[in-house]
């Protein structure tokens, strides 16, 4: 079995509460199913989860490099350097990234309105960017996009391999065939 589940900000990418953050058992009610790779709590978007440990693996394992594809919404302007820079790989504290697939893009028209909204200063404008990435280290976009001098103020998970978020309300889920 897999799931499609659009994860809320403040969800984290496990079953069970912890501090101020909600589990997925507020949102899931299937036993016997896990996530496959994961999200952080203040991130939104597409989460895997299966019954099939094959599955959670080949899904969630870097060495099979499944590309992710995140919208990001980034505190200033996105440039053709920012772009090219991404494309290229960047240099973090944890060594340069992959080469990843970077592109602008307008506001997304169908958005589901976020809780708590991001923060708006009405000094520095924002846009948008649709980046794909085949690893996963942790909070690699936010990471990225700092590195480029455009931190990150919303990001959506729109997109795992050939699995996509199309049509998925935030909060809920469905079974799909893998």
């Amino acid at each position: 079995m897999l799931i499609r589940f659009n994860k809320p900000y403040g969800v984290l990418s496990q079953f069970t509460p912890e501090g101020r953050w909600t589990g997925l058992a507020d949102h899931i009610d299937l036993p016997g199913v896990y996530v496959a790779g994961r999200l952080d709590a203040d991130s939104e978007g597409l989460l895997l989860l299966t019954s099939d440990g094959q599955e959670q693996a080949r899904i969630a394992d870097p060495r099979f490099k499944m590309e992710k594809t995140y919208l990001v919404q980034v505190e200033g302007i996105v440039t053709d350097q920012a772009l090219t820079a991404l494309a290229r790989g960047v240099s973090l504290k944890d060594g340069p990234t992959l080469p990843a697939r970077a592109r602008a893009v307008a506001p997304p028209a169908e958005l589901w309105s976020r809780n708590p909204p991001i923060r708006e200063r009405q000094s520095i404008p924002t846009s948008w960017l649709e980046l794909s990435i085949r690893e996963g280290r942790n909070r690699q976009i936010r990471r990225m996009t700092a590195a480029v001098g455009l931190p990150t103020l919303r990001l959506i998970r729109t997109a795992i391999g050939p699995y996509n978020l199309d049509g998925l309300p935030s909060g809920t889920w469905q079974k799909i065939t893998p």
